[in-house]
């Protein structure tokens, strides 16, 4: 299981939430709370933010270090300053290769996704059905093995094929489609996602035929005013809220958060 942050708000420096709270992402590394899977998240690390240039695409790093062990991060967030940006830990899944190819968060254009849970058993199961419902142009945009970028891949075949949709109706139908092949084969499925476009932020905690991984939300705390923040962990104390079972939030450009319960017909 990974780790994910997401924040939207007013411009900080990446060190605020990379590094300042008690129980920060690097923490959350080496000594996470409530992981349900897995000890630590040692296999690598990658950040997304954008700057406030229009249509300019967001920024990545990424490392296949040890969060801990990257000695560039530290000087690299004190630099970059943003209103909008992703983050996360990973903790591989067993067989996965650790190298940059399957590293988070995974960008096209102007969106950013970053995921926690796994596919049970997933080049058995849903390897080749998710990459036969792909476009020729998405199908050969994937460059790692994760399950994570497959679900990507499926999230933004759909946005392609009904370009009027917005990140929330996609998301929405990505699970869907991902629930239906999910219980045709038998299979499990989690899915804590995190979804940008710099202006807006997406989220969802859902699991199919299993527990979703915990997340939680906050906003304009005062240490991070005029902000929302979403989080595996609580990063410090402060009045976070849970984001219920197989729930959708999302967070518009003027922080307004809205939630919805996925229906029935997606639960597990």
């Amino acid at each position: 299981m990974c780790r994910l942050l997401g924040y939207l708000g007013s411009p900080i420096q990446l060190d605020q939430l990379l590094y300042k709270p008690e129980h920060s992402l690097i923490v959350q590394s080496y000594q996470p709370k409530e992981m349900t899977s897995g000890v630590v998240n040692a296999d690598g690390l990658g950040i997304g933010w954008y700057d406030s240039t229009p249509d300019i695409k967001p920024f990545t790093y990424k490392n296949t270090l040890p969060i801990w062990n990257d000695i560039n991060l530290p000087e690299l967030s004190r630099y970059v300053q943003s209103g909008c940006m992703l983050a996360y830990v990973r903790s591989a899944t067993a067989g996965q290769a650790l190298d940059l190819s399957n590293c988070q968060p995974f960008r096209r254009d102007r969106l950013l996704l970053i995921h926690n849970g796994f596919i049970k058993n997933f080049r058995k199961t849903l390897y080749r059905p998710i990459r036969d419902r792909l476009s020729d142009e998405i199908y050969q945009s994937i460059h790692g093995t994760t399950d994570s970028e497959h679900i990507f891949a499926l999230f933004v075949n759909q946005l392609c094929r009904f370009p009027d949709s917005t990140i929330e109706q996609a998301l929405y139908a990505t699970l869907t489609t991902l629930t239906e092949i999910t219980q045709a084969y038998e299979t499990s499925i989690s899915a804590n996602l995190i979804i940008t476009d710099g202006s807006h932020l997406v989220a969802s905690r859902y699991g199919c035929n299993t527990t979703a991984p915990t997340l939680y939300w906050l906003r304009d705390d005062p240490s991070y005013p005029n902000a929302v923040i979403i989080a595996s962990e609580p990063l410090f104390t402060g009045h976070w809220h849970t984001f219920p079972e197989n729930s959708l939030i999302s967070v518009s450009k003027s922080l307004d958060v809205q939630m919805n319960q996925l229906v029935y017909s997606i639960s597990s």
